[in-house]
């Protein structure tokens, strides 16, 4: 009968298993010893193989045959709610405790509104192209929109302090500060902001909108947009965002709120009205051409298509508005 050798003593293995490494350094040799180690214990016997496990010198070594047993988790997984964004694991923090003030398109100039409304910082025919007077008064609405039409664009619009262009070129804090920068950007000029979605929180609410104007006051406040300060102008109270009369009546609130705010992917957005109406919602778009798929890169391959056929003579409307402005 053929007679078992002994078991290798640790020198033996040490030298085996360090002949399998290509350098001779020192974490090499390390790593050959512990591994000779191991395999120099003579087999102990296990009461409950399928549970225990042999150990030497506080490390633990599977039994033979055994396969390694994940360690059983003590709770379920973190779900989040989805009617509200993710508080984790998103690129985007929440700003807290902002001022919150009612603006809407068509609304002309006050002492605490110099700029009129008819125009945006990047449409100087926003009116016309929203379809009319956003009327903000609680008796002139119907849900969620203004009574006698259905807007063009999304009723769910918001403003902030920022404007990446300043005559006809980007602006060079853009390019700094603005986080989705790189992957938005594609010709000078061309606004990288404009319809970007937001999140706004008030109590156990959240409402969502898109960035279509600048303000309240302030077009360059890229420390507080983008940054973790807080919001440098000191007109109405010191406020930093200015919401439409939709979300206003979606968060419940009159005329102004302290609320939190972030920006937002598009994957973090639940369904609601936000997603219902507008020629510059990708979610009503999609819904209207039976496709979940739409992008705003479409919308961009379309007008470089329209650029590359018919050389532009004059300035396009967008641009118009940023020269105005400046």
């Amino acid at each position: 009968m053929t007679r078992l050798s002994p078991v290798p003593t640790s020198a033996v293995l040490v030298a085996v298993f360090s002949s399998f490494f290509s350098e001779s350094s020192a974490q090499n040799r390390i790593a050959a010893a512990a591994a000779a180690h191991a395999l120099s214990v003579p087999f102990q016997p296990l009461a409950n193989p399928s549970k225990e496990a042999v150990f030497v010198k506080g490390v633990s070594y599977p039994s033979p045959g055994e396969l390694p047993i994940s360690k059983v988790r003590s709770e379920l997984p973190k779900v989040f709610s989805p009617g509200r964004p993710r508080n984790q694991f998103t690129r985007f923090r929440w700003k807290n405790d902002i001022v919150t003030t009612v603006f809407w398109v068509g609304e002309k100039a006050t002492r605490n509104n110099p700029v009129p409304n008819t125009a945006s910082s990047w449409d100087p025919k926003w009116s016309h192209n929203f379809g009319g007077f956003d009327d903000p008064k609680i008796e002139n609405r119907e849900g969620w929109l203004p009574k006698g039409f259905i807007p063009k664009q999304n009723p769910f619009y918001i403003a902030l302090p920022y404007n990446d262009t300043a005559k006809l070129k980007t602006k060079d804090s853009a390019r700094k500060h603005i986080p989705w920068f790189e992957e938005a950007y594609y010709r000078d000029g061309k606004s990288v902001v404009k319809g970007r979605w937001i999140a706004i929180r008030r109590g156990d609410k959240v409402c969502y909108g898109q960035w279509e104007d600048c303000g309240p006051f302030e077009t360059d406040n890229y420390e507080y947009v983008f940054g973790s300060k807080r919001p440098r102008t000191k007109g109405n109270g010191g406020a930093g965002l200015d919401v439409s009369p939709a979300i206003r009546d979606y968060l419940g609130f009159k005329w102004n709120a302290r609320c939190d705010w972030r920006f937002v992917d598009l994957h973090e957005i639940p369904d609601g009205p936000w997603k219902t109406w507008g020629s510059n919602n990708p979610f009503a778009l999609g819904a209207r051409d039976n496709t979940a798929n739409f992008s705003e890169s479409i919308t961009k391959l379309r007008e470089m298509r329209d650029v590359m056929l018919n050389p532009r003579s004059e300035l396009s409307e967008e641009e118009s508005a940023s020269a105005a402005g400046d």
